[in-house]
């Protein structure tokens, strides 16, 4: 099969290669799909950029979507021919991901992507919308509540925003541009914020009666603590996938415990089993819906998978970067 790997990091132009590797066969509890999309994100660059190498040679990548041409044994045959999108393809002690024409993944990884869902589409799902899930539902449901997503326009945030309507809840998001603004009520943002010339917690106050939210999807722990604290109401909870501002702060745990406060960290390979089987079936009949927004920042052969991590690094795209695999 035709694949892009590295085998030592740096720039994307000076180490992702082009070549052929063989072609995996579905194991025990797996299916074998061929690739149509692979999504890349910031951690995937990232890891691609720099840091110890885990593996001698690694296919980046972890996100996509395909369709199966085999499974192993104890998998049913229903699976065969089904369109699907999948996640955590170069995470879990795996070598090799997306970037490539086939991948072999345990079928609990992989969920059916709609007909009216875009291969592209479906390769933005996976880390993105799934830790999006995760935060929004660390500390329960969230129907007839009101959610705080910091970022709303992001990669993450916006699946937050999304689901966090689906589900019910009354959502404010924090943004830092009207494009980003407007990215963010198409998403069924209630209310925006922009953090680069409003008081956040001075406006969660005034949007809620005084009362604050009752649950943040947060984007930055550190660099937002203090206006989270501020916004949120007592017996609240919070729920971070980031920590960019601050990546380490000094948290007053004598107002967390005041207000009775639930902090969740979240890294989605180590969330548990039930948490990510759940945010697979939402995902998958919240994308049936219709009403979503599946952004795709730009598409590229697999040829200049080296554009999409370029892409990516560079800052202030709308969607996530697919590389589009014939």
């Amino acid at each position: 099969m035709r694949a892009v790997w590295y085998d030592r990091t740096g720039p994307a132009r000076e180490v992702l290669q082009l070549g052929e590797l063989p072609t995996p066969q579905a194991g025990v509890g797996q299916a074998l799909i061929r690739i149509k999309a692979s999504g890349v994100n910031p951690s995937d660059a990232g890891m691609r950029r720099g840091g110890p190498m885990a593996y001698p040679r690694i296919v980046p990548n972890s996100d996509g979507a395909g369709i199966v041409e085999a499974v192993g044994p104890g998998v049913s045959q229903r699976w065969v021919g089904k369109r699907v999108w999948f996640y955590n393809g170069q995470r879990n002690g795996r070598a090799f991901g997306s970037a490539a024409e086939y991948i072999e993944l345990d079928v609990d990884l992989i969920r059916e992507l709609p007909d009216a869902v875009s291969f592209a589409e479906g390769a933005t799902l996976g880390i993105p919308c799934m830790t999006a899930h995760v935060a929004l539902f660390k500390a329960g449901p969230v129907q007839g509540r009101t959610v705080l997503v910091t970022g709303g326009a992001g990669a993450v945030g916006h699946y937050a925003v999304q689901l966090a309507h689906w589900a019910g809840a009354t959502v404010i998001a924090t943004v830092s541009s009207e494009d980003k603004a407007e990215r963010a009520r198409a998403g069924g943002a209630d209310h925006v914020i922009d953090y680069r010339r409003e008081d956040v917690a001075a406006r969660v106050r005034e949007l809620t009666g005084g009362e604050g939210v009752h649950h943040i999807v947060d984007v930055d722990f550190g660099g937002n603590l203090a206006a989270s604290l501020a916004s949120l109401r007592m017996n609240g909870s919070l729920a971070f996938y980031a920590t960019r501002g601050e990546a380490a702060p000094q948290v007053p745990a004598g107002a967390l415990m005041r207000l009775n406060l639930g902090v969740h960290g979240v890294y989605l390979p180590v969330s548990p089993h039930e948490q990510r089987r759940r945010a697979q079936g939402d995902i998958t009949r919240w994308i049936g819906t219709g009403e979503r927004i599946l952004s795709v920042a730009g598409t590229f052969p697999l040829e200049d998978t080296a554009g999409a991590h370029e892409l990516v690094e560079s800052g202030g795209k709308v969607g996530t970067a697919v590389v589009e695999i014939d």
